[in-house]
């Protein structure tokens, strides 16, 4: 089972752009995309459920910002779009779908750069998003915990650390809650096949870094322990264009 995540920054705009003819070629039997900014309503039949795969949405309260949509090609189950905690949940971050016995759970975690109280927001998300996919793993489900989670975790992770040590998406407390995620049983799945540095997921737009190749990884698939060896390769598809960040993939044998 190929499973692909991609921050598309709006489902819609990338949708003009042909992006979909690239999905079509490569046939995911999952992906997962953040940052749709729609609501369904506001899509057509073919964006909802395109080119054979059956649609998923969660949505914002606020139109034209942040949510997740999940797309399988065979059927599968939707489960949570939430963790019950009201203001984590209003702004449409999470998905959590079940294919073939593993819950994939499609996040666009917050950005913390705007200031202070979205900084403490993005700590409050991840806290929740620890507690409850342990929870999970810890009744033995399997668990892909997959998205934009907007923190580069080593400094091989970005062109440049030292400059951005300040900054939140590298922060210590953000950089930190990753090592915590990991020990509590979560693995990057990227790392586990290429530990070599200049891989990168997302590039500014406005100082056309991806021409130079001076990015971020921020986009991961991070899998359970219960079954990482299912996981038989994964990738960064850095040459596929429409957004400031590229997709990136596992293959899962099921």
């Amino acid at each position: 089972m190929k499973i692909i995540s991609w921050n598309v920054n709006g489902y819609r705009a990338v949708w003009k752009k042909n992006v979909f003819d690239w999905v079509n070629e490569f046939k995911p039997d999952v992906l997962c995309v953040q940052e749709t900014k729609a609501w369904e309503e506001q899509l057509t039949k073919e964006q909802i459920n395109p080119h054979g795969y059956t649609g998923c949405f969660s949505k914002a309260e606020k139109k034209g910002y942040s949510g997740v949509a999940t797309f399988g090609l065979k059927p599968y189950t939707k489960g949570a779009t939430g963790f019950g905690v009201t203001d984590l949940d209003s702004e449409g971050r999470l998905l959590v779908t079940n294919h073939d016995g593993i819950n994939i759970a499609n996040i666009y975690f917050p950005n913390g750069k705007q200031n202070k109280t979205r900084l403490e927001y993005k700590m409050r998300f991840y806290e929740a998003t620890l507690k409850y996919f342990k929870e999970m793993t810890d009744s033995g489900e399997k668990v892909v915990v997959l998205g934009d989670y907007n923190t580069a975790h080593k400094p091989i992770d970005l062109t440049h650390p030292k400059n951005n040590a300040k900054i939140s998406g590298f922060l210590p407390m953000e950089r930190e809650w990753i090592d915590r995620w990991i020990d509590a049983g979560f693995v990057d799945s990227f790392r586990k096949f290429n530990t070599e540095p200049e891989n990168y997921t997302w590039w500014d737009m406005r100082t056309r870094a991806r021409d130079r190749n001076i990015g971020w990884r921020i986009d991961y698939l991070f899998v359970s322990e219960n079954m990482i060896d299912q996981v038989s390769s994964a990738w960064i598809n850095s040459g596929v264009m429409g957004s400031d960040h590229c997709p990136l993939g596992i293959e899962v044998k099921v």
